[in-house]
């Protein structure tokens, strides 16, 4: 029997996971008000709140999980000789997955006769998402793994990930622009446009002034580029900027009205990294832009 393994930085709504039956779900901590908690897609989880907490002037945090957890989610489907494969987020983006080489190892000479495969999406929040959520779709349908994971080794190189965080102090707490940039860009009003590299890095891409350019930027690079929008969601995440996300739902819906467009949070661990007020999309391409 084969089972599939997801984390919640695909940040697929609970919901959704759900009526897809996807039950195995590492959930991955943050820490905000010196309290931990794990992300569980949605189902507990107040945006407007949390980012109200930073607002105020919360800074969260977030670490990865360790060895004996991964052993935790992993060790009964070892135990019973399944074929697992993890669909996870990109591993460019977190040390966390150097303990879970290491719990699969031990996992691996205690128990020899299970199979176990992670794919990297090279992605993160639903740019993972939208693979998971293909993949799932696939697990239903009776496809093997060798199937998803031959067609999703090809897949995730046209989803594509386009936004801007408002304040770039988080995107320099992160490590992700320089302190000196973050200084100048809050000066000038400059808003990066962040990308999704084929490496499953993120990578400034350009720059705008202004937040009502930041939006347009995002409206017309999805329209230029997004494909396939009778087969795969628009995803609009929002991070407690419900009418940004609103503004690109019109526009979208305008252009592509057969288009199925998701409207979602951004969650906690994503959304310590860049903080309140950031805007996305994520969308199928010919190719990641």
């Amino acid at each position: 029997m084969s089972v599939l393994f997801i984390d919640t930085n695909c940040e697929l709504n609970y919901k959704t996971a759900k009526e897809l039956g996807l039950n195995n779900v590492i959930r991955m901590p943050y820490t905000i008000c010196d309290k931990e908690y794990f992300y569980d897609l949605g189902e507990n989880y107040n945006a407007k709140e949390f980012f109200g907490l930073i607002r105020a002037g919360n800074m969260p945090i977030t670490s990865g999980l360790n060895s004996e957890n991964y052993k935790e989610y992993f060790e009964p489907f070892f135990a019973k000789g399944e074929d697992i494969l993890y669909i996870s987020f990109s591993s460019q983006m977190s040390g966390t997955f150097a303990y879970l080489d290491t719990a699969i190892k031990e996992l691996q000479e205690k128990y020899p006769k299970a199979k176990y495969r992670r794919f990297d999406t090279l992605g993160i929040s639903m740019a993972a998402g939208i693979p998971v959520y293909v993949a799932a779709k696939m697990h239903n349908e009776g496809k093997s793994n060798d199937e998803i994971i031959e067609f999703l080794s090809k897949f995730i190189y046209r989803v594509n990930a386009v936004f801007s965080a408002n304040d770039l102090f988080h995107l320099k707490r992160g490590g992700r622009i320089s302190a000196a940039a973050a200084a100048m860009g809050t000066l000038l009003q400059l808003k990066p446009i962040i990308r999704l590299t084929d490496e499953g890095k993120l990578t400034s891409a350009d720059k705008v002034q202004g937040r009502k350019k930041a939006v347009n930027y995002i409206i017309e690079d999805v329209i230029k580029n997004v494909r396939d929008t009778d087969k795969y969601p628009i995803v609009i995440l929002n991070a407690d900027c419900p009418a940004d996300a609103e503004k690109i739902e019109t526009k979208l819906k305008e252009a592509f009205p057969e288009a199925d467009i998701w409207m979602y949070d951004v969650g906690p661990v994503i959304g310590t990294h860049c903080g309140p007020d950031t805007i996305a999309c994520v969308y199928v391409g010919d190719k990641r832009n």
